[in-house]
């Protein structure tokens, strides 16, 4: 605010002291994460920040690079931190932040897209913003599900059945995003709040909240591609497909990970309003046009029909479902259904193989919530499938780390046309201890 310094995060003894306070005040008492807002300088008047420079230079020249300097303080400081006190397990750094500037990802960052207007044609720019961030090298964003700001196109918030229908659509997006999260303000967003089982607000929502969690041990895994190997989660299409040209413009279709195109609903199709008064009407299901890229067979994630690449499919989009396709030769792994992360085991796991084409998937395992990985403590089990001869190679287990799950069951299924997303209407299971199976499907 005016009349204000900022803080010179560009100044070594400036970081010290801002970790010293937060360190005595939160994180000796157990704060498990940091929510950095503003980590770019909200000064309206630069020309006083000028007056006095910051330690790199004048702060219009490096006004940019504050939240690089900002979190990689927390960064340094917490990991410095926890390694003085000698305690095994070192707790993993995790931040949000509202900028990003180049190389922040090496500080344990995750940066939203602001406090942004809640409407349809914000919702539909985020998917091009948040693949443009990826594209730049940046792997971990998220969005506020539903807008920050809501009170201009929806003023009574919650209260408005339009407001419903956008932040529905919004939140089935965003479970496939790198980060899935719901913040605002001006009315509630809680599940919750849009009813109960049987309201189609509340129903959709459910389904894709469900959805993300039993994703998990896939989002895990690509994460660790990510650490291990510079990839990303929020994939624009040219990235796996260069070769074909229809997708160079592109952006309102995405992979997350390198096995599921998503392609987002970002037009209200189901509620309309006129003369001031809001209507629904759910039972005339529309359709969109998706393109679907060459150099790959395509599975229906809903139905399991199998569609060519090079080719645009009208698809329908009922209020509790947007187009989601599966690569051919995928393997995808599902986890329980749980209320948060890592409550449930998961030494059950149901894997689904999208035939079409030979196919590979790394799954990887550690303690979820510390460093012990840098140091080795990690598993991994490679799935391999044939197309040709419908068998699937569950690998040896590399690796091993503490509370690891030494026997497991994998229930396999090969997917089919009319098959849904849980549907298990050709299963094998296989009781795994770490050593090689090979498993035929007789069709």
């Amino acid at each position: 605010m005016n009349g204000t310094q900022v803080y010179d995060a560009f100044n070594p003894a400036a970081r010290d002291i801002y970790w010293k306070y937060m360190n005595k005040n939160l994180f000796s008492l157990g704060i498990d994460g940091w929510w950095l807002d503003a980590t770019e300088p909200e000064q309206p008047d630069t020309a006083q920040s000028d007056k006095g420079g910051t330690y790199a230079g004048s702060f219009k020249a490096v006004c940019n690079a504050f939240p690089l300097l900002t979190t990689g303080g927390v960064y340094a400081h917490q990991r410095e931190t926890e390694a003085s006190q000698g305690a095994p397990g070192e707790k993993r750094v995790f931040i949000l932040t509202r900028s990003a500037f180049a190389g922040q990802q090496r500080h344990a960052t995750a940066t939203w897209s602001g406090d942004i207007q809640g409407n349809w044609k914000v919702f539909r720019n985020q998917i091009s913003g948040g693949l443009n961030l990826s594209l730049s090298g940046i792997p971990y964003w998220n969005t506020d599900i539903g807008g920050f700001f809501i009170s201009d196109g929806y003023p009574k918030g919650i209260g408005d059945t339009a407001f419903h229908e956008l932040y529905t659509r919004w939140l089935e997006f965003a479970a496939f995003t790198p980060l899935f999260r719901s913040h605002g303000t001006n009315t509630p967003r809680e599940i919750y709040q849009f009813g109960g089982k049987g309201y189609w607000a509340y129903d959709a929502q459910e389904k894709f909240i469900n959805l993300r969690y039993r994703l998990l041990p896939y989002i895990y895994s690509t994460a660790w591609q990510v650490t291990a190997h510079q990839s990303t989660l929020m994939r624009a299409l040219v990235m796996d497909f260069p070769s074909d040209k229809n997708v160079y413009d592109i952006n309102d279709e995405y992979m997350f990970g390198k096995a599921i195109l998503v392609a987002p609903v970002t037009d209200s199709l189901y509620v309309s309003r006129a003369e001031g008064r809001t209507s629904t009407d759910l039972a005339t299901i529309k359709t969109k046009d998706v393109y679907l890229p060459k150099g790959a067979g395509w599975v229906d994630f809903w139905n399991g029909t199998f569609y060519a690449g090079g080719q645009t499919i009208a698809c329908k989009v009922p209020i509790d479902q947007i187009p989601l396709f599966i690569k051919a030769g995928s393997i995808l792994p599902f986890g329980p259904a749980e209320q948060y992360a890592s409550e449930k085991k998961t030494d059950t796991l149901d894997i689904r193989i999208y035939p079409g084409a030979d196919g590979s998937f790394t799954l990887y395992e550690d303690e979820n919530d510390n460093y012990d990985y840098e140091k080795g403590l990690f598993s991994t089990i490679d799935f391999r499938w044939n197309d040709q001869d419908k068998t699937l190679i569950v690998g040896n287990r590399k690796g091993a780390f503490p509370g690891m799950a030494e026997n497991r069951v994998f229930y396999l299924t090969l997917v089919g046309k009319g098959m849904g997303p849980m549907d298990t209407g050709r299963v094998k299971t296989v009781r795994y201890k770490g050593e090689a199976v090979k498993v035929r499907f007789l069709l």
